[in-house]
């Protein structure tokens, strides 16, 4: 039976292989070390939890919600980009709450774009900045992800040989999958040209707060005049440890706002206002705990690089997230990323996720979540030792997953 029209332009998905993998070594009794998933093993910072009881409590709480937002959590993330950022937002029309980054981008997506618009994407980059706008129906233009002048200049190229003009460029920086950070002056050339080909910019800066060399990480909308062009998309996942809470923003200019709200006002009526109180006590309240997660992450981050160095695996350091975006070991990396993520599992009982699931231009890269403690990670580490001091045999004996696909 053939698939309906928008299954059928979304690939096959990569991770599922490894996941399956990863399901089936942890059925037959297998300790997995998980360090695939982003998803945040450390509680919520207990004021939050005690807010979030303290809200549920009162029976008018449980009734539906704003589907853009309380008000007070509008003006609890324009407050927040006040002093982190230096940028005024009008909670009323330049804010909305959503459920989390991800559901925001893919809201976004619906609400703007035309069957056969096309978006600039880098690659690469975090997979709902693609696929969001192919659900709605847009193509994707991908240039290689990058933070300078080369990146412009593609984007540039990507603009002029695309039929349609292309809508809006995606930029996500700090960068997951690959860490990589973008400077005040780089966010000015880009809003420089965007308007100059008239584009709409879609900044995600979900890892704003995890930071790791002092400098925080800027927003775009600091730029003069990118408030013209320019929606920003932010979330508590982790920076409070927040993931399941499903809590982000949209932020900017108010057409585009405007327009997110809209749709979302079909489709939602907002998370639980609960939780929406919980995340104005988040964005209001001590940001000691912010600083405390960064340090875990930054420990974290530091005994990665360590113990795998001394495992022979050399991992550059990243400067900010909570990944590291790690280059396959020379003797695998004619294996390709998915088959060397399934060597890991089977061989050496660590997950990891394969760069491809992220792009063309992931491949030769697996990202390496930093989401277990010291301890697993140190005993990942050593797993792997013994999983390189076997590849000779290891490596040569594996079929990568194109050649068996050709058979």
């Amino acid at each position: 039976m053939e698939d309906f029209h928008r299954i059928k332009r979304l690939p096959p998905y990569v991770f599922a292989e490894v996941n399956r993998l990863k399901a089936a070594a942890r059925a037959r009794g297998a300790d997995i070390i998980d360090l695939g998933m982003g998803n945040p093993d450390m509680p919520a910072p207990q004021h939050i939890i005690d807010k979030l009881v303290e809200t549920v409590a009162k029976p008018k709480t449980h009734r539906y919600s704003a589907s853009k937002g309380i008000p007070g959590l509008r003006r609890a993330q324009a407050a927040y980009y006040e002093r982190r950022f230096g940028v005024t937002l009008d909670p009323e029309r330049e804010v909305v709450a959503t459920l989390g980054s991800k559901e925001g981008f893919a809201n976004m997506a619906q609400a703007i774009t035309a069957p056969g618009d096309v978006i600039i994407v880098p690659n690469p980059t975090y997979p709902i900045h693609e696929f969001g706008f192919i659900i709605a129906g847009a193509n994707m233009r991908h240039v290689k992800a990058g933070t300078g002048e080369e990146f412009l200049r593609a984007v540039e190229q990507a603009v002029k040989h695309s039929i349609p003009k292309p809508l809006a460029m995606i930029l996500s920086y700090p960068s997951n999958p690959t860490a990589m950070v973008a400077d005040l002056d780089f966010y000015k050339e880009a809003v420089a040209l965007a308007k100059k080909l008239g584009l709409f910019i879609l900044s995600d800066i979900a890892y704003a707060e995890l930071y790791y060399d002092g400098t925080p990480p800027p927003s775009v909308l600091q730029v003069p005049g990118a408030m013209d062009i320019t929606v920003e998309f932010t979330s508590l996942s982790k920076t409070y440890n927040m993931p399941g809470w499903r809590m982000g923003f949209a932020v900017g200019n108010e057409r585009l706002i405007g327009a997110l709200a809209r749709v979302k006002s079909y489709l939602d009526y907002g998370a639980f206002t609960p939780i929406q109180v919980a995340a104005a006590a988040a964005l209001n309240g001590p940001q000691d705990c912010v600083d405390e997660i960064r340090a875990v992450y930054k420990s974290r981050r530091d005994c990665l690089v360590e113990s795998f160095a001394r495992a022979g695996w050399d991992i550059p350091p990243p400067p900010a997230t909570m990944f590291a975006w790690c280059p396959i070991p020379a003797s695998f990396a004619h294996l390709g990323s998915v088959e060397f993520a399934k060597l890991l599992i089977e061989r050496a009982d660590v997950a990891v996720s394969p760069g491809l699931g992220f792009g063309e231009y992931g491949e030769g890269f697996v990202r390496i979540a930093l989401v277990e403690n010291e301890h697993r990670i140190r005993q990942a580490a050593r797993s792997i030792k013994k999983f390189l001091a076997d590849k000779p045999d290891t490596a040569s004996n594996v079929v990568p997953i194109q050649q068996k696909a050709s058979r």
